[in-house]
Protein backbone atom coordinates (compact mmCIF):
# COMPACT_ATOMS: atom_id res chain seq x y z
CA UNK A 1 0.00 0.00 0.00
CA UNK A 2 1.27 3.46 -0.83
CA UNK A 3 1.30 6.11 1.87
CA UNK A 4 0.49 9.67 0.84
CA UNK A 5 1.23 12.59 3.16
CA UNK A 6 -1.30 15.34 2.53
CA UNK A 7 -0.43 19.03 2.78
CA UNK A 8 -1.97 19.62 6.26
CA UNK A 9 0.11 16.74 7.64
CA UNK A 10 3.26 18.11 5.97
CA UNK A 11 2.62 21.45 7.68
CA UNK A 12 2.21 19.62 11.02
CA UNK A 13 5.55 17.85 10.49
CA UNK A 14 7.29 21.14 9.65
CA UNK A 15 5.85 22.76 12.79
CA UNK A 16 7.05 19.82 14.90
CA UNK A 17 10.48 20.04 13.30
CA UNK A 18 10.79 23.73 14.22
CA UNK A 19 9.55 23.14 17.76
CA UNK A 20 12.17 20.45 18.46
CA UNK A 21 14.92 22.24 16.56
CA UNK A 22 14.35 25.31 18.74
CA UNK A 23 14.78 23.10 21.82
CA UNK A 24 18.11 21.67 20.68
CA UNK A 25 19.92 21.74 17.33
CA UNK A 26 19.54 18.39 15.60
CA UNK A 27 16.43 17.41 17.56
CA UNK A 28 14.21 18.53 14.68
CA UNK A 29 15.94 16.14 12.26
CA UNK A 30 15.63 13.33 14.85
CA UNK A 31 11.92 14.13 15.18
CA UNK A 32 11.36 13.97 11.41
CA UNK A 33 13.35 10.74 11.02
CA UNK A 34 11.24 9.06 13.70
CA UNK A 35 7.90 10.36 12.45
CA UNK A 36 8.68 9.38 8.85
CA UNK A 37 9.59 5.92 10.10
CA UNK A 38 6.25 5.70 11.93
CA UNK A 39 4.43 6.90 8.81
CA UNK A 40 6.25 4.44 6.53
CA UNK A 41 5.22 1.67 8.92
CA UNK A 42 1.58 2.39 8.11
CA UNK A 43 2.10 0.62 4.79
CA UNK A 44 2.07 -2.68 6.68
CA UNK A 45 0.07 -1.84 9.83
CA UNK A 46 -2.72 0.28 8.35
CA UNK A 47 -6.22 -0.38 9.59
CA UNK A 48 -5.28 -1.84 12.99
CA UNK A 49 -5.41 1.48 14.82
CA UNK A 50 -8.40 2.89 16.67
CA UNK A 51 -10.79 5.20 14.84
CA UNK A 52 -11.61 7.87 17.41
CA UNK A 53 -12.97 10.29 14.79
CA UNK A 54 -15.12 9.03 11.94
CA UNK A 55 -13.02 7.43 9.20
CA UNK A 56 -9.71 8.60 10.67
CA UNK A 57 -7.43 6.03 12.24
CA UNK A 58 -4.99 7.20 14.92
CA UNK A 59 -1.48 5.74 15.18
CA UNK A 60 0.72 6.89 18.06
CA UNK A 61 4.36 7.68 17.35
CA UNK A 62 6.84 5.35 19.01
CA UNK A 63 9.22 8.04 20.30
CA UNK A 64 7.35 11.35 20.34
CA UNK A 65 4.02 12.41 21.85
CA UNK A 66 2.42 12.70 18.42
CA UNK A 67 -0.57 11.01 16.82
CA UNK A 68 -0.73 10.28 13.11
CA UNK A 69 -4.27 10.56 11.80
CA UNK A 70 -4.83 8.73 8.53
CA UNK A 71 -7.57 7.35 6.34
CA UNK A 72 -7.51 4.26 4.17
CA UNK A 73 -8.51 4.93 0.58
CA UNK A 74 -8.93 2.39 -2.20
CA UNK A 75 -5.23 1.83 -2.91
CA UNK A 76 -3.56 4.36 -0.64
CA UNK A 77 -3.20 5.48 2.94
CA UNK A 78 -3.68 9.22 3.34
CA UNK A 79 -1.88 10.82 6.27
CA UNK A 80 -4.19 13.71 7.03
CA UNK A 81 -2.65 15.18 10.21
CA UNK A 82 0.24 14.70 12.61
CA UNK A 83 -0.81 16.17 15.94
CA UNK A 84 1.03 16.83 19.20
CA UNK A 85 -0.87 14.81 21.82
CA UNK A 86 0.01 17.39 24.49
CA UNK A 87 -2.54 19.76 22.99
CA UNK A 88 -5.92 20.18 24.61
CA UNK A 89 -8.37 17.46 23.55
CA UNK A 90 -10.87 20.11 22.41
CA UNK A 91 -8.26 21.58 20.05
CA UNK A 92 -7.50 18.14 18.60
CA UNK A 93 -11.21 17.40 18.07
CA UNK A 94 -11.65 20.76 16.36
CA UNK A 95 -8.75 20.13 13.99
CA UNK A 96 -10.01 16.66 13.05
CA UNK A 97 -13.55 17.96 12.50
CA UNK A 98 -12.17 20.57 10.10
CA UNK A 99 -10.39 17.81 8.19
CA UNK A 100 -13.59 15.75 8.09
CA UNK A 101 -15.52 18.72 6.68
CA UNK A 102 -12.91 19.51 4.08
CA UNK A 103 -12.18 15.87 3.20
CA UNK A 104 -9.85 17.40 0.63
CA UNK A 105 -8.72 15.21 -2.21
CA UNK A 106 -5.00 14.67 -2.67
CA UNK A 107 -3.25 17.16 -4.87
CA UNK A 108 -0.20 16.51 -7.05
CA UNK A 109 1.92 18.29 -4.41
CA UNK A 110 1.20 15.60 -1.83
CA UNK A 111 4.16 13.40 -0.97
CA UNK A 112 3.93 9.66 -1.57
CA UNK A 113 6.30 7.38 0.31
Amino acid sequence: MKVRILEPAKADLINGFHFYEDQEPGAGRYFLNNLYSDIEGLATTYGIHRQPFGDFHRAISKKFPYAIFYSVREYEIWVEAVIDCRRKPAWIRSKIRKLEKNDASASPDDETI
